[in-house]
């Protein structure tokens, strides 16, 4: 199935394994609840045990350097696209008050990106993750 919008992560190319990870599952975690369409509905197996929803759509987990990150974070932001940040600052963050503060102080075009999550129109997120290969 094609879908008209796409979920995409972009990740630093030079993050350890469990970084990569992690930052991918804190990218994505807060997408449903700003743009509650991509949830599908609730899972239940033939035990009728209820399972959580997940998205209703892949998501596309891209990798690219320094450079091509804080470009493409500028590309999602000029064309008004829903966006998660994580940056090296949260590395060294216990909780979610000290995440929050560690980026607000730091200036738009300062931050030092690891990780971005965006959605949107197809096209739209094809450009901003220009330049950018998927995941190995």
């Amino acid at each position: 199935m094609r879908f008209d919008t796409k979920i995409a992560v972009l990740l630093r190319d030079d993050l350890l394994t469990w970084q990569r990870l992690n930052v991918t599952a804190f990218l994505v975690s807060g997408l449903g609840t700003v743009v509650p369409e991509v949830v599908g509905e609730p899972y239940e197996d033939a035990g009728d045990v209820r399972y959580l929803p997940m998205f209703r759509q892949p998501v596309l987990i891209f990798a690219g350097g320094k450079e091509l990150l804080t470009a493409a974070h500028s590309r999602a932001i000029g064309r008004g696209l829903p966006v998660a940040v994580f940056t090296s600052d949260l590395f060294t963050t216990g909780h979610d008050a000290d995440n929050r503060a560690a980026v607000r102080a730091v200036p738009t075009e300062a931050l030092d990106l690891v990780g971005m999550a965006v959605y949107g129109p197809r096209n739209a997120v094809d450009k901003v993750m220009k330049g950018a290969v998927m995941h190995p």
